[in-house]
C-alpha cells in the first residue's frame, strides 16, 4: 500500500508529532511506501501576516507541491493529521479531485472550537459545538488574540460551509469513543467518524521497587499543573518529579516535594514511568488520548487522572488507576495519599494497565486497526490497491 502522510509540524513538538512519527515507522517497517508531505510552524515567524491569513483559509502552495507528489507518487490514500494554518484544507479538495480516498485523524477539537480544547477561563466551555464558533472569535479564545481568533472561525465555518468537513473526508479517526461522540455533536457524519488509539511499542517492563509520583507533559494551564501545585501543598513526604516544560514551569519553584527535572527524551521518560508509583494527570480541559497515557500503561504504571472527557473512559477507577474530581486539589492530594499508602494495590493497578496496552495499545493492534480503516476508505471510493498485500 502506498500512503502519503500529510502533517504541519508544530514549532514546539509535542504528543501529535510523536504519533504522526511513530504511525508513518510503522507503515515502513511493514514494508508499506510511506512518503511525507509536510509544513513546518517556524514559516510563520517570518511571513507577511496577510499571506498567512490567506494560507490559512486555502494554500496555492500546497495545491502546486502536493500534485506533484501524488502524481508521482501515486497514493491508495492520503492520511492527513494536521493542516493548521500552512497546509490548509486545501489537500482535501485536492484528494477528492484526484479520486484519493483521504483519512483525517483527529488530534484535537479544532473543527468545533478555535481554541482547540473546550477550555475558557479554566474551565470547559461548549458554547461553540455545533454552531457558527462566533463567540470564540469575539472572546479571543485562540491565544487571547480577536482577530486571530476570527480568521480561525472564519475558516472553520468557510469549509463548513462548502462542504470540506462533510463531502471531502473519507474517514475521520477519533482517538476513543468521548471525543467521537463529540465530533457527532459537533457535525461530523457518523458514520465516516470512526476510532483508533494511539499507540507506543514498549516490552513488559521489569519488576522494580517504585517509589514517587510522575507528571509529564507540557507546563501549562490546561494541564492542571496549579492543582497539582495546590495538592502537594497538602502533603508532606510525597515526591513528585515533573517532566516537560511550557509557561508555568516557574510555579514549580519552591514547592516541597517537587522535583523539575525539564524536558526529557522518550528513554529517560520511560525509565521513570518504570520507577514510579503512578502518573498524575490533572487536566482540566477534554484531552484527546494523551500519549503519555498509553506509555505508562504500557510501563505498568497507574494513572491517578482527573475525571473529566475521555480520561474517565480510558482510566478504570481502581482498576488501571485512579480518578479524582477535575480541578479539586483536596481529592487529589487524598488519593496521592492513599496511593502512597497502598503500594500492593498500586502495583496490581499497574500489572493491569500492563494487560490493557497488551489487549488495546499494542504496535501490531494499531497496525491492524490503521490497515483496516485504510481498506475501508479505499473500497468506499470503488478504488483498487496498487500492489495487493497480507495485512
Amino acid at each position: 500500500m502506498r500512503i502519503l502522510i500529510v502533517h504541519n509540524v508544530y514549532q514546539q513538538q509535542g504528543g501529535e508529532d510523536s504519533v504522526v512519527k511513530a504511525e508513518s515507522e510503522l507503515l515502513l517497517k511493514r514494508g508499506h511506501a510511506v512518503m511525507f508531505y509536510g509544513r513546518n510552524n517556524a514559516e510563520v515567524n517570518s511571513m507577511p501576516q496577510l499571506s498567512l491569513a490567506k494560507q490559512m483559509f486555502w494554500s496555492g502552495r500546497t495545491v502546486e507541491e502536493a500534485s506533484g507528489l501524488i502524481a508521482n507518487f501515486k497514493p491508495d490514500v492520503i492520511h492527513v493529521h494536521n493542516t493548521f494554518p500552512l497546509i490548509s484544507p486545501s489537500i482535501y479538495w485536492l484528494a477528492s479531485r484526484a479520486r484519493i480516498p483521504l483519512v483525517q485523524t483527529l488530534h484535537n477539537f479544532r473543527l468545533l472550537c478555535p481554541q482547540a480544547m473546550f477550555l475558557r477561563e479554566g474551565k470547559v466551555c461548549e458554547d461553540c459545538l455545533g454552531h457558527v464558533p462566533w463567540r470564540g472569535a469575539v472572546r479571543g479564545c485562540y491565544r487571547k488574540s480577536k482577530a486571530q481568533s476570527a480568521l480561525l472561525a472564519g475558516m472553520v465555518t468557510l469549509h463548513r460551509a462548502i462542504g470540506t468537513w462533510n463531502n471531502k473526508v473519507t474517514r475521520y479517526i477519533a482517538l476513543n469513543e468521548f471525543c467521537r461522540q463529540k465530533f457527532i455533536e459537533g457535525g461530523l457524519p457518523e458514520e465516516c467518524v470512526v476510532i483508533k488509539p494511539n499507540f507506543v511499542d514498549l516490552p513488559a517492563p521489569s519488576l522494580t521497587h517504585r517509589q514517587g509520583f510522575l507528571f509529564v507533559g507540557r507546563l501549562s494551564a490546561e494541564k492542571g499543573v496549579d492543582v497539582l501545585i495546590a495538592a502537594m501543598r497538602q502533603l508532606s513526604n510525597i515526591s513528585v518529579s515533573v517532566a516537560g516544560e511550557g509557561p508555568e514551569a516557574v510555579l514549580l519553584d519552591g514547592v516541597t516535594g517537587l522535583q523539575a527535572l525539564g524536558a526529557l527524551s522518550s528513554e529517560h521518560v520511560h525509565v521513570e514511568m518504570s520507577q514510579s508509583i503512578a502518573l498524575i494527570l490533572p487536566s482540566i480541559c477534554y484531552e484527546n488520548f494523551p500519549r503519555t497515557l498509553v506509555e505508562a500503561f504500557a510501563c505498568g504504571l497507574p494513572v491517578i487522572a482527573s475525571r473529566i472527557g475521555a480520561l474517565a473512559e480510558l482510566i478504570e477507577d481502581n482498576v488501571t488507576g485512579l480518578l479524582f474530581e477535575p480541578g479539586n486539589a483536596k481529592d487529589l492530594a487524598a488519593k496521592l495519599l492513599w496511593a502512597n499508602q497502598n503500594p500492593e494495590q498500586m502495583r496490581q493497578m499497574g500489572l493491569n494497565a500492563r494487560k490493557l496496552y497488551e489487549n488495546k495499545y499494542t504496535a501490531d493492534r494499531n497496525y491492524d486497526q490503521l490497515i483496516a480503516i485504510y481498506r475501508e476508505a479505499i473500497r468506499e471510493l470503488g478504488n483498487e490497491l496498487s500492489v495487493e498485500f497480507e495485512s
